[in-house]
């Protein structure tokens, strides 16, 4: 299977992939209490300034991470629309892990396992909260938390993985390479 033979469950119906054929598409699973929610803000910068070049994102809210996304679906888009004024899709909490993992998210996680943190202090905690978590977390390429970025390119190939402790910046130099 492909990334265009995928669907998500949004707030309207569901979503197919196929829809965002010969787009660049950043997936990413969102949370409205963490420390990382802050990242809407970039994420619509980047949509506002790349989506008429073809730039698509889809927002998975998920709650499997501290519960940091309470709420339901209408609660989570009035937070998100209304604190950051985000206008891209945004799709049904759902999970990204475990059992009743989206399909999409298990197929992004089989074409970019986990490649680690980086540098500095965020990574550091993170890496530190994880290690109790699970001592091997770092062998397994589930989604480790919030705000995990899976870059698609315009042919539906998944070329990158940005960790929620990635430099937006960068993310934003892979989306416009691919542009």
């Amino acid at each position: 299977m492909s990334f265009y033979d995928y669907s998500v469950p949004s707030r309207g119906g569901d979503v197919s992939m196929k829809e965002f054929e010969g787009k660049v598409v950043l997936v990413v699973n969102t949370a409205t209490g963490c420390g990382f929610t802050p990242q809407y803000k970039d994420l619509e910068e980047m949509y506002e300034k790349y989506h008429e070049q073809g730039l698509e994102i889809v927002d998975v809210p998920c709650n499997q991470f501290a519960g940091q996304t309470p709420g339901t679906d209408d609660e989570i888009h009035e937070f998100c629309t209304l604190k950051y004024n985000t206008q891209f899709p945004q799709m049904k909490k759902s999970d990204v892990n475990g059992e009743n993992a989206l399909p999409l998210f298990t197929y992004l996680k089989s074409q970019k396992g986990f490649e680690g943190f980086g540098k500095g202090p965020a990574a550091l905690a993170m890496s530190a909260m994880l290690k109790k978590l699970d001592k091997e977390y770092k062998t397994k390429p589930d989604i480790k938390w919030n705000f995990t970025k899976f870059v698609v390119d315009r042919q539906g190939n998944v070329v990158a993985r940005f960790e929620p402790t990635a430099k937006m910046a960068d993310v934003a130099a892979c989306v416009a390479s691919l542009l």
